[in-house]
């Protein structure tokens, strides 16, 4: 078990590094996008060992990988994108937009519209926890500065 959280931490940092790079992030950078396409995965890979559901791992991951995004942007003072793109790069469905591809190739519809289904799903939930963190990151920004007025 160790060795394979330790291969699921490797992977998933070198992915989104590799990413980061062709992407011509800045330097400075690619160790935070790094981490962050680690801690989404992270998310998602313990959410689905304890049986959440492909949807609702990738929503989580995906959360996940816009708040360590915003921390980070803060910290380096850097755009929030550079980190949140290659951040999601881990739970992006390819194998799943693959299959559904395969499967309308060989003529097997049904099969693929499965597959079609599970991708629009697995996409929506990481537009979904993205779009949630940056509400929930606009809502504490507007409580401190309300708080700072009063």
């Amino acid at each position: 078990m160790f060795w394979t959280i330790l291969m699921q931490l490797a992977f998933s940092f070198l992915a989104t590094l590799a990413f980061a790079i062709i992407t011509n992030v800045p330097r400075r950078s690619l160790i935070a996008c790094g981490l962050t396409g680690t801690f989404g995965w992270m998310t998602y890979w313990i959410l689905m060992h304890l049986e959440a559901g492909t949807t609702m791992s990738t929503l989580a991951g995906a959360f996940v990988v816009a708040i360590a995004s915003f921390f980070f942007a803060k910290s380096k003072r850097l755009p929030v994108t550079i980190f949140n793109v290659p951040g999601i790069v881990p739970l992006v469905p390819g194998g799943l937009a693959y299959q559904a591809v395969r499967n309308f190739v060989l003529g097997d519809y049904l099969e693929a519209i499965s597959f079609s289904v599970r991708v629009a799903l697995v996409a929506g939930a990481i537009a979904a926890g993205l779009v949630l963190s940056e509400v929930l990151n606009h809502s504490i920004r507007r409580f401190r500065e309300h708080k700072e007025n009063i």
